[in-house]
């Protein structure tokens, strides 16, 4: 078993999901056993928002101006834009000892992992441990999506429990969420690039996470060809996540 770190990929919103949830569920059965990572970026503006979100709210809080790409996650969470983001999926598999433990621990093991390497480049972050008085521990699981709220969200707005926060500011930095099944757990985070300074360098943030996240997963890193998806399993999933019938109708 071993993190698979595959290459870096841009792509367009449904594409992304489409290859996120591949990544969960068709991967070669031969590295079945082992967790794998990716950063990735978009082709255009582009907006997600978690599977339950209801389209009305979800379109309300688009900006005016543009006509962003929009998709609907597998995972949960609320509305993201993805226009001065840092995106990465991380995938754990079944087999994993974290893939057993409530979503709380896994959400703060990995993103205890990112405020560590942002700390270690000088940013000034750290890991929202508490909630806040409004919400009771029942009620905020521990970050299992963007925003513990039962209604409509808009990811960064407000930080939850385990979530990445500005030490001075208290602004978000990092959230995500997360999505468990029997093929293992998929977990798509997103980092607010204003919320940091502009001079961090995000390749050596990569090298840090990914070494984090080896030690947190306690697994060697390998640099990992991209998987042979079957080309009609990718189109036919791309089509299925750019149809009204998926964005539209939840």
């Amino acid at each position: 078993m071993q993190l698979d770190i595959l290459p870096e990929r841009h792509g367009g919103a449904a594409e992304n999901m489409a290859t996120d949830f591949l990544l969960l569920k068709r991967y070669p059965a031969e590295r079945a056993a082992h967790a794998r990572f990716r950063h990735y970026d978009w082709h255009r503006p582009a907006f997600t928002f978690g599977y339950s979100q209801k389209i009305a709210y979800v379109r309300s809080q688009l900006p005016a101006d543009i006509a962003p790409d929009l998709c609907r996650r597998p995972t949960g969470g609320g509305v993201v834009d993805h226009r001065d983001d840092w995106t990465y999926t991380l995938v754990i598999p079944r087999a994993h000892a974290l893939y057993d433990q409530p979503a709380p621990h896994s959400y703060r093991a990995i993103h205890a992992a990112i405020t560590d390497s942002l700390i270690a480049l000088g940013q000034p972050v750290e890991l929202k441990e508490s909630c806040d008085p409004a919400d009771s521990s029942d009620n905020n699981p521990g970050g299992a999506t963007c925003s513990a709220a039962s209604g409509p969200t808009v990811c960064f707005t407000r930080p939850e429990r385990y979530d990445v926060i500005h030490t001075l500011t208290g602004a978000k930095v990092a959230g995500a969420a997360q999505k468990r099944t029997k093929d293992g757990l998929l977990f798509q985070g997103s980092l607010a690039r204003s919320t940091l300074t502009a001079s961090l360098d995000w390749d050596a943030f990569q090298s840090l996470l990914i070494e984090k996240l080896s030690a947190a997963l306690a697994l060697p890193a390998a640099e990992t060809p991209w998987p042979d998806f079957a080309e009609h399993e990718l189109d036919g999933l791309i089509e299925q996540y750019s149809a009204p019938e998926w964005i539209e109708q939840r």
